[in-house]
């Protein structure tokens, strides 16, 4: 199925919930609608792209003039199956938090940890995204898509994604450049628990038996309770990573500051908290018009009603700003401003 408008809202394509528009707008759900569009609009190689997935790691400051691609590409399927693992390949255009429910009732196992998280399927390897210990990259087996560039369609394994933390290839080299219309996981049939993160294995053994149901439950509960529905107040989850710096830096700010949080991240580096950060230098429950910041989450900036892009961008820059003044430290946004 192909849809193509000119002059499109996205307001209900982005989880911030803010109002901005593209001059062009396309969605597919089959590999051969992309080809079509691709062949038959030969002017769209004029423009400026970008791919569009659930719009759920995204801040629009501006319209968008150019054209967004929406791969909405459905379907679930094993592809391969041994006696400890499984391979699914599922559409880009599947929701994530759907699918890690389905992979838990179907009895595959790994993902239960990163449950709720907003999105589609599509977007979990271009982010890497991550929660409480575990990361995608530790499953993605391929990545399927089509190379704007060379007008191919080509798998590239997951040892050449270039992952890291909340980053790959996808947002790097081949940024609005390769669309992922599948990707291929491999889960396994016997859980291995990873529950060492945060009130995990206290809220899972709250519920009895340890089970990955059980997981994705006690996943699903810390979330409610932290983060807001983006169905009720506009967000796009946590806006700045956790920041990683040397280690003599965070050790430095750990005898100023004792209760700051730390951990330990590559070689001589420690990631910290940026939520923490954000808390210290006075931004929790901070409001402004309809931008603001979260009440019990300093890390996840939200939109109380009509607040603009530019309102919550410039937002952003003011709680950067103190971070580093306060502390020293650069805060990156997370979310994908455009």
């Amino acid at each position: 199925m192909i849809r193509f408008f000119e002059d499109f809202s996205l307001k209900t394509y982005n989880t911030f919930g803010v109002e901005a528009k593209s001059r062009y707008f396309f969605e597919f759900t089959e590999m051969d609608d992309l080809s079509e569009f691709l062949q038959g609009n030969r002017s769209w190689k004029e423009e400026s792209i970008f791919l569009l997935g659930g719009g759920s790691n995204l801040l629009f400051v501006n319209n968008f003039d150019g054209l967004i691609i929406h791969p909405n590409v459905p379907g679930v399927q094993v592809v391969r199956e041994t006696r400890n693992q499984v391979w699914l390949e599922v559409g880009a255009g599947e929701d994530w938090d759907r699918f890690v429910d389905y992979c838990v009732k179907s009895e595959y196992y790994g993902l239960e940890n990163l449950s709720l998280i907003p999105g589609t399927v599509g977007a979990a390897p271009v982010q890497n995204i991550g929660a409480y210990g575990v990361e995608v990259k530790d499953f993605v087996d391929t990545v399927n898509g089509f190379d704007l560039e060379t007008m191919s369609t080509y798998s590239i394994p997951a040892e050449q994604c270039r992952f890291a933390y909340r980053n790959s290839i996808f947002k790097q080299e081949l940024k609005n450049r390769f669309i992922v219309t599948s990707v291929v996981f491999r889960l396994e049939k016997f859980p291995e628990f990873k529950l060492d993160y945060g009130t995990l294995k206290a809220e899972v053994e709250a519920r009895g038996e340890l089970h990955p149901m059980h997981v994705r439950e006690a996943v699903v509960a810390i979330r409610q309770a932290k983060l807001p529905d983006p169905a009720e107040l506009g967000n796009a989850g946590s806006f700045f990573k956790n920041p990683v710096v040397d280690s003599e830096l965070a050790e430095g700010l750990k005898a100023e500051f004792p209760t700051m949080p730390s951990y330990p991240a590559e070689e001589g580096k420690t990631k910290l908290a940026a939520g923490w950060l954000i808390e210290q230098c006075g931004w929790k429950g901070f409001r402004e018009g309809d931008a603001g910041v979260h009440k019990h989450q300093a890390l996840v900036l939200v939109n109380y009603g009509q607040t603009t892009g530019k309102e919550l961008f410039l937002l952003s820059e003011k709680i950067k700003a103190s971070v580093a003044e306060k502390f020293g430290v650069e805060l990156e946004p997370e979310a994908n401003i455009l």
